[in-house]
């Protein structure tokens, strides 16, 4: 089966990163954010893929032109007029714990002075659980009026509440077909029990790594299928809790299903974007498939071959050959519980 034709959107941030991996390399300054490692996961299936999202002044174009290079359309990102701040720092202490806090820490445990941008660091996700005020990197509505075209699938990677809650209805009312999210670690808590209900209802797909279910269900649920069933019940079809190298849980709520889908066995140098290119790689999947246990198979697929090396186009340079047969050697793995 070759890529499919139909378009697919990132939307999300666009980031520089500076990173600690689990084995103690420092990677400094690279192209990241969850929009382009979910537009790779995307692309590692798909011919066509779009990444809405904005950006201050002050960054790097030549990334743009490594993007392009990629054939992945960047013509809807916003340049906006002023320098905005875009770097994310986060250090693996495994590779499954990660933190996001006091990179001066992480980087003299290391013996390694710390990066200028990282002065004053505090965290990438401030603000993204604001309810009623848009930040100037916030993805609204009005910014899909520069989206080249039919939309058929859309994903929404991490960002603020506010994109969350009001692009995914401005989307349908385009003719996209799929849409899925994955939520902010900042709203994923109690506070916001009143208005997850409301973000859910009338998604295809919505995939929370376990931590983040974990967060918003303190002092109410501890197992993770109930946890997949309670956000199947505000009115999403599909749920995918995010387990890291233990793979992810698929609730299938109109089938009234449960799948374990298994990670496959990588060689991981570097886990950074996983979630997000399983992501990417599971919505290729529905789109071409309308199935969700096939989609998280393309999904799982395409996060082995980000986490086994660094950078964001990393995967890009795969054998198709080899994304198809991690593919049909996790179909046969993958169990119904």
């Amino acid at each position: 089966m070759g890529k499919t034709e139909k378009r697919i959107l990132s939307v999300g941030g666009i980031r520089e990163d500076y990173c600690i991996t689990h084995d103690g390399i420092a990677i400094n300054g690279a192209l990241g954010g969850n929009a382009i490692y979910a537009a790779v996961g995307a692309k590692l299936w798909a011919e066509r893929v779009s990444v809405l999202s904005r950006v201050g002044s002050s960054f790097p174009v030549a990334w743009f032109d490594e993007l392009r290079t990629a054939e992945i359309d960047v013509s809807p990102v916003m340049v906006l007029p002023e320098p905005l701040p875009c770097v994310t720092f986060y250090a693996y202490l495994n590779p499954v714990t990660r933190v996001d806090t006091s990179p001066g820490i992480h980087y003299a445990r290391l013996g390694l002075p710390l990066p200028k941008p990282l002065v004053g660091y505090t965290s990438s996700t401030l603000g993204q659980d604001e309810r009623s005020r848009f930040g100037p990197l916030t993805i609204r509505p009005e910014d899909l009026k520069g989206l080249p075209g039919t939309i058929e699938a859309a994903h929404l990677a991490p960002a603020d509440y506010l994109t969350h809650s009001l692009v995914p209805y401005a989307l349908r009312q385009r003719g996209t077909k799929w849409i899925t999210l994955d939520p902010s670690v900042r709203y994923m808590n109690p506070s916001f029990r009143h208005e997850l209900p409301t973000l859910l209802r009338g998604l295809d797909a919505f995939l929370p790594s376990e931590q983040e279910a974990r967060s918003y269900f303190t002092g109410q649920l501890a197992n993770p299928w109930e946890m997949a069933e309670a956000f199947g019940e505000m009115g999403v079809r599909f749920v995918i809790i995010k387990c890291g190298p233990r793979g992810a849980l698929l609730w299938h709520r109109e089938a009234k299903a449960r799948w374990q889908i298994p990670a496959y066995p990588s060689t991981v140098r570097d886990v950074t974007g996983a979630g997000d290119a399983f992501c990417g790689g599971f919505l290729a999947g529905l789109l071409e498939t309308e199935n969700p246990l096939e989609a998280s198979l393309w999904g799982s697929a395409a996060a082995s071959l980000v986490v086994e090396g660094s950078g964001a186009l990393y995967a890009l340079d795969a054998a198709p050959g080899i994304l198809h047969a991690r593919r049909d050697s996790l179909r046969t793995a993958a169990r119904q519980v």
